[in-house]
């Protein structure tokens, strides 16, 4: 089993920045990919970002590029996802998660097992 936790999440202003944590504990493998996804009331959850445990090597939505940077901490099991420029778009509900992808992107929800609790973000207008 694997367990995480998101934090971070708030109320910002446009324009302003957040950075979210997501701590992984239990059984996380080298081999794995960690995404960040959102979900806005109404919408399906959609993709941010992905990163590999081993070697780093990430992925962004077209909606962030340039925005948004996921980063990870091996040392401390911690995936993070620093937001800049946020707009009022951004507003979801978001969610990390840990799952295993062979190719590119890794953006489909169905390559993750397993999910956080999620952590809101509001940004103002």
């Amino acid at each position: 089993q694997v367990q995480l936790v998101e934090s971070g999440g708030g109320l910002v202003q446009a324009g302003g920045s957040l950075r979210l944590s997501c701590a992984a504990s239990g059984r996380t493998f080298s081999s794995a990919v960690m995404g960040w996804f959102r979900q806005a009331p109404g919408k399906e959850r959609e993709f941010v970002a992905s990163i590999r445990w081993s070697g780093g090597s990430t992925s962004y939505a077209d909606s962030v590029k340039g925005r948004f940077a996921i980063s990870r901490d091996n040392a401390k099991n911690t995936v993070y996802l620093q937001m800049n420029s946020l707009k009022p778009e951004d507003t979801a509900v978001y969610y990390c998660a840990q799952g295993y992808c062979s190719g590119n992107g890794c953006s489909r929800t169905t390559l993750y097992n397993y999910w956080g609790q999620g952590t809101q973000v509001t940004v103002s207008s």
